[in-house]
């Protein structure tokens, strides 16, 4: 059965899903009535970051996730700002 999706796609899809299952724990770490319900989900999403980083990185070893290089510029221009927020 081809389902048409090569690995970069699977990888692609896996990726995304990683991020949106970070974000939902990250909403419910916030909404946390106990601290150790709290830590439990912290840890939970601390391993869902570390799966969604895996992909990344098998993705950008592969040349599929492009991340150009920051500006200088723009990097100043956030320390700048950040720096005033202090």
């Amino acid at each position: 059965m081809n389902t048409g999706f090569g690995d970069k796609e699977l990888l692609e899809d896996a990726l995304s899903s990683q991020k949106f299952v970070a974000e939902n724990y990250t909403v419910f770490a916030t909404e946390c009535a106990t601290k150790q319900v709290r830590d439990d989900v912290l840890t939970i999403m601390n391993e869902e970051l570390n799966i969604q980083n895996e992909l990344f990185t098998e993705l950008h070893n592969r040349g599929w996730y492009q991340t150009p290089a920051a500006e200088a510029k723009k990097v100043e221009d956030a320390k700048q700002k950040f720096q005033q927020m202090q």
